[in-house]
Formats: C-alpha cells, sequence, structure tokens
C-alpha cells in the first residue's frame, strides 16, 4: 500500500507541474509556434515571389532560384532568433555550439561542402545557363539544371550527364551557347576545280535546315599538303542534333564528290607526290636556302 501510495503522490505531483506549467507558459508557447507558424509561410512566399520577379526580370532561372532561397533561409533563420527569445532563451550558447557543430561537418564533408562552393561559384559568374551546349571534361551535352552540388547535361543519345561541381571550377569550358561547331576537314588533289567543290559544299551547308545562317558556315581551302589541297568547312548546328547532322553533311559531300568524280587524296599518292632521293649524293636532298 505505501508503493502504491508514493506512486499516486509523485503521479499527481507531476500533474500539478504540468498542469502549473500549461498555466503559465502555455498561451506564450502557442503563440509562439503559431507565430513561428505564420513567419514560415510568409518567408516561403517571399522567398517564392523574389524568384518569380527575377525571372520576370530576364535573371537566369538559376540564379533566380538561388536567389529566392537565400532570401528564404536568411527569413527562416532571424525568425528562429525572434521564436526563442519569445521564449526566454539565449540563443549566444546555441550559436557557440552551432559553431563548432559547422567546423566538425566542414572537416567530415569537405568534398560536397567544395562542391556546393563552386555551384554558388558558377551560379553567381555565370560561366554557363540552362539551355547552353558546353563541353567540360571531355563530355559535351545541353545543360538541363544547375544545383549547388551538380550539374546535369543532357547529351544528345538522351543519357543524363552528372558532374561535380568542383571538378567544373578551374576547367576550361566550351561554351557554344545553344549551338556547337561542325568543324571537319578532308583532303584532295591540286588537280581538282577547287571552287565548284567549295561551291557545291557551301550549298549543301545552305541548304541543310538545321544548320543555322548567322554565323555563315565557312567553307575554303583549309591547308597545303604533300600533293593536294586540304578543304576545311565549318558551320553551326544544334547541339542536341550534332552527329546527326554531321553524318548527313558528311554523306552529301561524299555523293557530291563521286558525282565530280574527285577522289580523296590517300597517303600512297601523297607519297608519289614526294621528290625521290638523291641516293648517290645525299647532299642534293637538302633544301637550299641561299
Amino acid at each position: 500500500m505505501d508503493d502504491l501510495e508514493n506512486n499516486l503522490e509523485s503521479v499527481n505531483l507531476w500533474v500539478d507541474l504540468v498542469i502549473e506549467f500549461s498555466v503559465k507558459y502555455g498561451f506564450q508557447l502557442l503563440g509562439a509556434l503559431a507565430f513561428f507558424a505564420f513567419g514560415f509561410l510568409v518567408a516561403n512566399w517571399i522567398g517564392n515571389r523574389i524568384g518569380k520577379i527575377a525571372i520576370a526580370k530576364n535573371i537566369d532561372p538559376t540564379l533566380s532560384q538561388f536567389i529566392g532561397s537565400t532570401v528564404k533561409l536568411i527569413l527562416i533563420v532571424m525568425l528562429v532568433i525572434i521564436t526563442l527569445g519569445n521564449f526566454g532563451i539565449s540563443i549566444a550558447p546555441l550559436i557557440a555550439l552551432a559553431g563548432a557543430i559547422s567546423l566538425g561537418v566542414t572537416l567530415a564533408l569537405q568534398g560536397p561542402i567544395s562542391n556546393f562552393g563552386a555551384g554558388v561559384s558558377i551560379i553567381l559568374t555565370r560561366p554557363f545557363v540552362v539551355g547552353n551546349v558546353i563541353t567540360v571534361l571531355g563530355v559535351n551535352g545541353v545543360v538541363e539544371k544547375i544545383t549547388l552540388g551538380i550539374t546535369f547535361l543532357t547529351g544528345e543519345d538522351g543519357e543524363q550527364i552528372a558532374i561535380p561541381n568542383k571538378e567544373i571550377v578551374g576547367q576550361v569550358i566550351v561554351n557554344s551557347h545553344e549551338t556547337r561547331i561542325l568543324e571537319t576537314s578532308f583532303c584532295v588533289p591540286t588537280d581538282i576545280n577547287t571552287e565548284k567543290l567549295i561551291s557545291a559544299i557551301t550549298n549543301i551547308l545552305l541548304n541543310t535546315p538545321d544548320i543555322t545562317k548567322e554565323p555563315v558556315p565557312q567553307v575554303g581551302i583549309h591547308d597545303f599538303t604533300y600533293g593536294g589541297l586540304v578543304i576545311g568547312l565549318r558551320a553551326w548546328v544544334p547541339g542536341s542534333t550534332y552527329f546527326q547532322i554531321r553524318y548527313d553533311v558528311n554523306r552529301q559531300i561524299l555523293a557530291a564528290m563521286q558525282e565530280m568524280d574527285i577522289k580523296l587524296l590517300t597517303p600512297a599518292v601523297s607519297a608519289l607526290a614526294l621528290p625521290a632521293h638523291n641516293t648517290a649524293n645525299p647532299s642534293a636532298n637538302i633544301a637550299r636556302t641561299d
């Protein structure tokens, strides 16, 4: 019986403490929670609104989202500080604790944190934006999404390429915006009608629908080689269909050359075009400069 009475007294004591706390701090607690919930909704609305305004001002979507998220985070931190103050809790020890925790987290998560830092750098400096065609670290694709940690590209075959941002910062980035340069060259003999061939290739490039007309495609004598000429061409095509257009252009050029009876210069032909060496007098093989 004594144990039962002791237990009842303990329960009554706890009930009295709960009732006393509820009467004394209940309304303050409910008010603080209601203030935090309302403030959170307001902070979320302000962050989203700022992001939409930035997009309306033609600011890059990724940068707009970053600005909105940063404003929302700052407002939420201020809201937490005010809410804790309403409870009479001093935030100075919490700040010291947060600093110690941040140091430990920073040391443990150097990789992800460096990715976040690189992501902020990419978002602020904007070496590329969503929709650009870039080449970095030997991969090429259309920028689909830029997050704080990872940049996502979409290749021509539809594959998704995820690159950690820390691997991008400091690298050479080739940004061809919405297009990519189609560039190729091939060797032909010197005794052909080069003007006719260049004109035929130019017409092929101009009549291919997906090749942009500005900048204008370029075709000409790219270089010289033993026994022949190097014909080069440059055109700008959508990055998402680069290989498809390249193969189609090559097919049309080959068909035009076959129609004009122009054969590619082969290594055997180039060797025949080299001057014969004078084995009896080796010094005669040395070109004179006087």
